[in-house]
């Protein structure tokens, strides 16, 4: 569970009664985006043939820069999470990371499901008794990816939902 059960107005865009604008909802999917590319490695090592994360890493950028509608990455976001399922650890963890980040173009409140997801695929890689570490390396990295605009915003999102994103965000 990674969604917050109350709808924060922060995350619903101002056409749809909430406070986020467009190039905020653009910010906030192209940082999934980063976190989710991070990891793809691990994925890509385990299951190369497999184009479906990276393909939605590339759908989601283009949705932000207004190249195909938000349908097309939720779609493909979709895909990428079903190419998850028959994985497992850190490759499973990045396929979920790809998905999550492509349906930020239509829930922009997944943002931090790439970001969990990415964090969670850093410490399954790790060996043995460093998987902790390797998490804050990846939480703080994820933070020095933040744009100014949104950082506050996805910030305070993590301390109020790190509860239910497996306490990744104690970085």
């Amino acid at each position: 569970m990674i969604l917050p059960q109350v709808h924060d107005p922060r995350f619903i865009t101002i056409r749809r009664g909430g406070t986020l604008t467009d190039s905020d909802h653009r910010l906030l999917a192209l940082w999934a985006a980063d976190c989710a590319e991070h990891v793809l490695p691990f994925l890509e090592a385990a299951e190369p043939s497999d184009m479906r994360p990276r393909y939605a890493i590339e759908q989601i950028r283009a949705w932000a820069r207004g190249e195909i509608k938000m349908s097309r990455s939720r779609a493909v976001g979709g895909h990428a999470m079903a190419a998850a399922r028959v994985l497992s650890g850190a490759a499973r963890y990045a396929a979920f990371a790809a998905g999550q980040a492509a349906v930020v173009a239509h829930v922009a409140v997944h943002e931090l499901g790439a970001a969990a997801y990415a964090i969670k695929a850093a410490r399954a890689t790790a060996p043995e008794g460093e998987g902790e570490r390797a998490g804050l390396l990846e939480c703080h990295w994820q933070r020095d990816q933040l744009p100014d605009a949104i950082r506050e915003l996805v910030l305070d999102d993590q301390r109020l939902r790190n509860d239910i994103c497996w306490s990744v965000f104690d970085c």
